[in-house]
Parts: structure tokens; C-alpha cells; sequence
């Protein structure tokens, strides 16, 4: 009997092998097959915006006659241009002048345009619909229209050729930054800035110690958004600058493209070589920037 019992034991415990030739469950084919689908999409993608800028540092790499055979790994691996480019252009003090007006520019309108955006978040006034929906109309004039007008008003006050209009018009704000930054903080409970102000907090205080603490991830995005802006800008320092010790960056990539342009001797391989060195700021801020930028574009926009 006790043979039997053990035997009957052994035929009721399950195999573990049963466990490994068990059928796909309904649906998991097509799970995988969107899964699948899914990454190969987002790594085409990739490949597409990540080859432009291989391209360029492989470029960057290549004496002039081979720099646009449309190869990754140089044929000639040269670091020529890179010492070139330096001998060529004031590249440093171009750099320089371009991170003067970014950080001010960046700077300027987060502060302004968060200040605005807490506003129309925070208080209840009669016509704050209305204001807000002129602030957002002023997103539908072109650059063009008000080109003229500022530029008058600059030179009347004797800035032409330096860099102050570059950045100080974002003391006046920006109406998409309001937007985004409005956004969010209608997306904060009113709970801690209620109970600051019954700590005695006044609102300068509440939203300078409760309101951009909690918005941290739409404040850094913002600053990268605008640093992105200013550091690529080309139609601003086209208008207002003049002389080449005021060039930033875009100005003086424009500047070496006329350059090295006359007589049809095209030398693309130093407009390649300075605009990798000019890239490359940018990446390194992204990387750094990227978690708060992620969780910023992630949750700015929620509520309305």
C-alpha cells in the first residue's frame, strides 16, 4: 500500500518540465509582435537623427577632397582641421560671446516668464481669461512683423552692434514659456501655498520658496528650450552685429562660410570641423539636463 501511496504521489506532483512547453497565453503573439514592431520603429528613428551629426564628425575628420564621399570611418583620418579651424577664426571668443548671451537670455525669460505664468495660475482676477488669451495671441505674429519695429527701438537707444539685444528682450517674457510654465502650475495642489501663507509668507515668498521648488522639471526645461534657442540663433546677431569681435557663434559659422566661399574654393571641411565644436556644448547640457527634461515634457501640460 505505502508503494502504491508513493506511487500515486509522484504521478500527481507536477512536472517541472510541463512548465516549459506550455502554451503562449491569448494574445502574447501579438504583444511580442508589437513589441517588436515598436523598437524597430524607435530605433529607425534614432538611426535617422543620430546620422546626421556621425556624419558631420566623420567629416570633420576628412581632408577637404574626401569630405563628401558619404563615408563613416574616414578613408584619411586627419586632425588637421581641428588645429586649423583655431589658427582661422576666433572660435574661442566666439564661444565666449555666445554663452554670455545664452546664459542672460535663458536666465531672463525663465525668471520673467515663470513670474507671469504664476500669475495667471495662482490669483483670480477679473479678465484673466482675457489677458491670457492675448498673451497666447501674440504666438500667431511672425518674427518678421516685429522685426522692424525692435530693431528701430535699439537703435534709437544706441545698442546696434553690441550684445545686448540679443538677450534683453527676454526680460518681456515669452508667450510659449508662459503657457508651458502656466501649465504646470495649475497642475500643483493649492494645499502648501495655502498653508505657507498662514505661516505669515507673502506671495513673493510662496512663489519664490514653494511655487519653483515644485516646478523644478518645467523651469529646466524651459532653460533648456531657450539655451537651445539662443545658442543656435543665426537672424538676431545677422541684424544687430557688426563687428567680428561681437560674432557669436551662428554669426561666425555665417562669417566662415563667406570666407572660405570666394573663388569657388569651397572649405567645407573647417565649416564642418567648427560646427562640431559648437555641437558639442549642447549635447553635454542635454545629458546633464535630461532627467528633469524628461519628467518636465512628461508631466508640463497635464491639467488646464
Amino acid at each position: 500500500m505505502a508503494a502504491v501511496r508513493r506511487d500515486h504521489g509522484d504521478h500527481d506532483r507536477a512536472d517541472p518540465g510541463d512548465q516549459a512547453v506550455r502554451p503562449l497565453r491569448r494574445g502574447e503573439p501579438v504583444r511580442r509582435a508589437r513589441l517588436i514592431l515598436t523598437w524597430t520603429a524607435l530605433s529607425a528613428f534614432a538611426i535617422a537623427f543620430i546620422y546626421p551629426f556621425v556624419w558631420l564628425l566623420s567629416a570633420s575628420f576628412k581632408p577637404r577632397s574626401e569630405v563628401f564621399d558619404h563615408r563613416l570611418i574616414p578613408e584619411t583620418f586627419t586632425f588637421d582641421n581641428y588645429i586649423q579651424v583655431w589658427q582661422e577664426a576666433p572660435l574661442a571668443l566666439w564661444m565666449v560671446n555666445t554663452l554670455f548671451v545664452t546664459v542672460l537670455a535663458a536666465v531672463a525669460v525663465t525668471v520673467t516668464s515663470a513670474m507671469v505664468a504664476w500669475g495667471f495660475a495662482y490669483f483670480r482676477f477679473p479678465g484673466r481669461g482675457v489677458l491670457f488669451s492675448v498673451v497666447l495671441g501674440t504666438m500667431m505674429l511672425p518674427g518678421a512683423v516685429t522685426m522692424i519695429p525692435v530693431f528701430l527701438i535699439w537703435n534709437s537707444l544706441g545698442m546696434v552692434g553690441t550684445l545686448t539685444p540679443l538677450w534683453a528682450q527676454n526680460l518681456f517674457g515669452s508667450a510659449f514659456y508662459i503657457f508651458l510654465l502656466r501649465q504646470f502650475f495649475l497642475g500643483l495642489p493649492r494645499e502648501p501655498f495655502e498653508a505657507a501663507k498662514i505661516d505669515g509668507a507673502n506671495n513673493w515668498q510662496i512663489f519664490t520658496r514653494v511655487a519653483l521648488p515644485l516646478c523644478k522639471p518645467a523651469v529646466v526645461v524651459t532653460l533648456l528650450f531657450e539655451f537651445q534657442a539662443a545658442w543656435t540663433d543665426l537672424m538676431r546677431p545677422l541684424i544687430y552685429l557688426r563687428d567680428s569681435s561681437t560674432f557669436t557663434v551662428p554669426r561666425g559659422l555665417k562669417a566662415l562660410l563667406d570666407q572660405f566661399g570666394f573663388g569657388g574654393e569651397w572649405h567645407w571641411e573647417i565649416v564642418m570641423t567648427a560646427s562640431v565644436i559648437t555641437t558639442i556644448p549642447m549635447i553635454i547640457l542635454f545629458f546633464l539636463g535630461q532627467k528633469h527634461f524628461v519628467k518636465g515634457i512628461a508631466t508640463t501640460g497635464s491639467k488646464g
